[in-house]
């Protein structure tokens, strides 16, 4: 059988290493589809999988090129908008900002009108606007490349997220073909966190009930279309060993071996939250003042997120001993191996919100974290953090001050730490809900493979009836296009407006300076030549004067 799998970019099928093996191990072949580039090691690590396996394949994923890409994602961002209006979002307000920055300023002030106020009147709108979207045509383009590529699956991840894509567009094309499709949930905190799934795949591929309730209450999938397969990303830490043993990784990352280490691992939080970086230090500094000798000593290693690299660029950590900062994206073995032996070896995992939890109690390790209000957006303001507080009886020891933090710390070291049974709980709910001992990726696998049977798929050369735009549609198209451009541009357009206008005056008034300082500079080398002139004219004056007067001299006998 053949799969395609349309990606945002490749780092996201990080989490789908483990299902692309077994797909080419069973013999099925696999074509990845990227839509943009990344940074972040994903293009690497396809690029090993294509060498290892020949059913691999890869490619650019195709971009919506007619004229109704925009109004199609200002339709479905403000869809997406509506989504965090409800009361199950009223505790999650960055959440809400960050989807309202993309909303048009028409489409926020019509939600302003009476008619659309409320939550019968956001129903309203709602069915309105995802009709208009449904009935955006199909692009040309995405279906031929769908029916070229003939796959017998057509998976998808993410989806759901909170930027403009074509992915909403690849999902209707392959419907429109026949195929069957699914989405691959890519995290932990996608189906609470990120864009409402409006149009239901066959498939929606989750990690655990928890998951399984929220694809049903918040976002009206049917039941049997969802599908429990366990966390198949997290498949790759159990039962795994370290590359090194603790005296030689502590090495490795410039420790002291003699004593056990903490392990920092940092999140990749909201956009305008404070710098973790700053709070790590504070961390530091709390530690060391503690009155728990254990702790004033312990090692502690810092692992900074891949995305957030750039706080740490300029921080000095030299004021303390036995602290490190280490730590890559583990898109390969080495550095997958490195980050196991970075869990497995510490005495303790903190953070503030992050999948490198999930991976902590896998391994076997404690989870600590501190509740502070300057993070609150990041943690209790999400509704995915609260799992980790709450299921199976949850994982994070958690704390509201430093101190308190640090007090908890301290009673590990002294070997009063929290139930070890109490992370294998979290596990065996949220990673592996068919058992600890059964690997998710096969059920993954399985789940795919189930849904391939029975495909049929239009016959090559038959045409696709494409929706017709109703007249609001191609009004609100042409809108955009034309007089109403403005109106339907959101606030981080607008910004990106206003930087780029103060970045054309700047360019301007540069160019004023440079041209004013070369008109300068040409007056004064003119001034400076017409002295020269001047000089050397004297010069030749005077030279001939003093000829004509012995000349004169000369013929009157005088000398």
């Amino acid at each position: 059988m053949k799969y395609l799998f349309f990606a945002r970019h490749f780092t996201y099928l990080r989490n789908f290493d483990s299902v692309l093996r077994a797909l080419a191990e069973r013999g099925h072949r696999v074509h990845v589809a990227s839509e943009r580039d990344e940074v972040f090691g994903g293009r690497e690590m396809i690029d090993r999988l294509t060498r290892e396996y020949p059913g691999i394949t890869a490619g650019s994923a195709p971009e919506r090129a007619d004229g109704w890409y925009r109004i199609a994602t200002k339709l479905r961002l403000t869809l997406d908008y509506l989504r965090y209006l409800e009361p199950a979002y009223e505790t999650t307000p960055r959440l809400r900002t960050r989807a309202e920055v993309r909303v048009p300023r028409l489409l926020l002030w019509v939600l302003r009108l009476p008619v659309f106020r409320g939550a019968r009147g956001r129903r309203r709108l709602a069915r309105l606007l995802l009709g208009w979207e449904r009935a955006i045509p199909y692009d040309p383009g995405v279906l031929c490349y769908i029916r070229e590529a003939c796959p017998d699956v057509v998976l998808i991840t993410p989806l759901i997220g909170v930027v403009a894509s074509p992915q909403l567009d690849y999902l209707y094309s392959a419907q429109a073909l026949g195929i069957p499709t699914a989405l691959c949930v890519w995290s932990w905190d996608h189906l609470s966190s990120k864009a409402l799934i409006r149009t239901l795949p066959d498939r929606v591929l989750v990690w655990n009930p928890t998951q399984r309730q929220e694809a049903i209450e918040l976002h009206g999938v049917p039941p049997d279309r969802v599908v429990v397969t366990g966390a198949q990303c997290f498949d790759q830490w159990f039962d795994r060993r370290p590359r090194r043993d603790r005296a030689s990784f502590c090495r490795r990352v410039g420790l002291l071996d003699a004593r056990p280490f903490l392990l920092w691992v940092c999140s990749a939080l909201f956009r305008g939250s404070p710098e973790e970086a700053s709070l790590v230090r504070r961390w530091i500094r709390t530690l060391r003042q503690s009155g728990h000798a254990a702790l004033r000593d312990v090692n502690v290693l810092i692992r900074p997120h891949p995305s957030r690299m750039k706080e740490w660029k300029d921080i000095d950590l030299s004021q303390w001993d036995r602290v490190a900062l280490w730590g890559g994206n583990p898109v390969d073995a080495d550095t997958r191996d490195d980050y196991f032996d970075s869990l497995h070896h510490s005495a303790a995992v903190v953070g503030l919100n992050t999948s490198a939890f999930i991976e902590a109690a896998i391994v076997g390790r404690p989870v600590y974290t501190v509740l502070l209000p300057e993070f609150r957006e990041n943690q209790e303001g999400t509704i995915h953090f609260h799992y980790l507080l709450s299921v199976a009886g949850g994982l994070l020891n958690a704390s509201r001050t430093l101190d308190e933090h640090a007090a908890r710390l301290g009673e590990l070291l002294d070997g009063r730490g929290p139930d070890p049974e109490r992370g294998r709980r979290f596990v065996e709910a949220f990673v592996r809900p068919q058992g600890l001992s059964r690997a998710s990726t096969p059920l993954f696998v399985d789940s795919v493979e189930d849904l391939a049977q029975g495909r049929a798929v239009a016959p090559a050369g038959s045409a696709v009836t494409s929706p017709v735009p109703p007249f609001p549609v191609r009004l609100l198209a042409a809108f955009e296009r034309g007089a109403g451009h403005s109106l339907m541009r959101d606030a981080r357009e607008r910004l990106e407006d206003a930087r780029n206008r103060t970045s054309a005056a700047r360019k301007e008034r540069d160019r004023s300076v440079r041209l004013s300082a070369k008109a300068a500079s040409r007056i004064a080398k003119a001034r400076k030549l017409e002295l020269r002139h001047r000089e050397k004219q004297q010069i030749l004056d005077d030279r001939k004067r003093r000829n004509w007067k012995k000349l004169l001299r000369a013929r009157l006998g005088l000398g």
